[in-house]
């Protein structure tokens, strides 16, 4: 009986360390997530920026003729800055290697200039110091106010395959207007035609993950233009190379590990095998003293 309990014990032993080898081994062979899992994100709160974005150009005290000029300056890298001018927002771009830079549209007179930059939480860090231009156009046609997009957001994302929406506000000018929309992942500009001035939703789908610029431009019946520069962003993970993710990029691997079972399923047989033998001899010798008594 001794013997027999050892046998056991020591196939059972056997048993459970092949199965601690062999579970491990395939499970670290499946990349996660797999389908059906839940993933969980979280964000850790920090405090917001404290260097401002300051701008470089232009210099304070210009007086220019052309209603679009170009801002830019350092800012804390990784930041989105965004620029006002009297107080209305009037652009956005990313903050790359401690410079940014982007086209913005005057208002007619004084502009009052500062770019503030924000963290990935939408905290915004200091005010920049004003700078203040003056825009006098060479000639007024007279013919109805200036023409100027505004927009409440200066950033907006969806999943790639999801519709992006933006809703825009055309002021002032002479309808009808028209409008082209350069989404900023390469394809054609889209074309609009609107009938008043107002809100204007406009719509947009990403194929894939990334961060885009896009350029608004409008023209009124009187020849007019505004323009806007926002930032448009497609969730997820970015490719490295081509801008683009590949199917075998997001799809989990498989592969699993037989060498635990090849040598643990020869071993369990020969156990259980030995174990059997042991326990027929065992009941043989019982019946055997039996049929002597």
């Amino acid at each position: 009986m001794h013997r027999r309990r050892i046998l056991l014990l020591l196939s059972n032993t056997i048993l459970i360390f092949f199965l601690i080898i062999s579970v491990p081994s395939l499970a670290s062979a499946v990349e996660n997530p797999q389908s059906g899992s839940i993933g969980l994100q979280g964000t850790i709160p920090s405090p917001p920026p404290s260097q401002p974005a300051v701008i470089t150009s232009p210099t304070s005290g210009q007086t220019v003729t052309n209603p679009i000029i170009t801002v830019s300056g350092t800012c804390p890298d990784g930041t989105i800055v965004k620029v006002f001018s009297n107080g209305v927002f009037v652009g956005a771009t990313e903050c790359s290697n401690g410079h940014f830079s982007l086209q913005i549209e005057l208002f007619s007179g004084t502009n009052n200039i500062t770019a503030i930059d924000y963290d990935a939480l939408n905290q915004a860090g200091p005010n920049s110091p004003t700078v203040t231009i003056t825009y006098t156009p060479l000639q007024f046609s007279g013919l109805g106010p200036l023409l100027f997009i505004t927009s409440d957001y200066a950033e907006r994302g969806a999943n790639p395959g999801q519709i992006l929406s933006w809703p825009i506000t055309l002021n002032g000018g002479t309808a009808p207007y028209a409008l082209s929309i350069d989404w900023g992942d390469g394809q054609p500009p889209e074309l609009l035609s609107e009938s008043f001035a107002g809100l204007v939703n406009l719509s947009h789908t990403y194929n894939n993950a990334g961060t885009y610029t896009i350029t608004i431009r409008a023209t009124d019946k009187n020849g007019e233009t505004a323009y806007m520069q926002l930032i448009g962003v497609a969730n997820g993970p970015i490719a490295q190379s081509s801008g683009t993710t590949s199917p075998s990029s997001t799809t989990p691997k498989t592969d699993i590990i037989w060498w635990p079972s090849v040598i643990s399923i020869p071993l369990i047989i020969i156990t259980f095998w030995l174990g059997r033998r042991y326990e027929l001899g065992a009941l043989r010798k019982r019946i055997e003293r039996q049929e002597h008594q």
